[in-house]
């Protein structure tokens, strides 16, 4: 058996909910437990999106930082390539001593790079100067 509720409304919701009340399959009891359930669900929904949008402005924050620590490394990768290509004399197609020398110095640095990262360690950290 559900438990009887006395309320009281004011004269427009009383005249708004009798209107609804009189459409067919209608009833003051269905209305107001239907009011009733969305108003607690949107007191629960506010609750866990106001719990949860500090925690999205934080993640947005970091997306931010990280996306503008690509914007820089980036640069300086594109600047650093820019002026090695702008010193360096190309090689010669009968150099094979400079090509051979520029594999190995280019495996020695993905090897290096590798390493750093799946140790976590960053080149420009303190401790992460070798």
């Amino acid at each position: 058996m559900k438990p009887r509720h006395h309320l009281y409304l004011d004269e427009a919701l009383t005249e708004q909910l009798e209107a609804l009340a009189r459409k067919p399959g209608g009833s003051k009891s269905a209305i107001v437990s239907a009011a009733l359930s969305a108003y607690f669900l949107r007191q629960g929904a506010r609750e866990v999106d106001d719990l949860l949008k500090v925690r999205l402005d934080r993640i947005s924050n970091q997306l931010e930082r990280i996306e503008r620590d690509g914007q820089v490394l980036l640069e300086s990768f594109a600047l650093l390539v820019r002026y090695f290509l702008n010193v360096t004399p190309p090689l010669g197609e009968d150099d094979k001593v400079g090509r051979a020398l520029g594999r190995d110095r280019f495996h020695a640095f993905v090897g290096q790079v590798g390493r750093l990262v799946a140790e976590g360690k960053r080149t420009l950290d303190p401790e992460g100067e070798q």
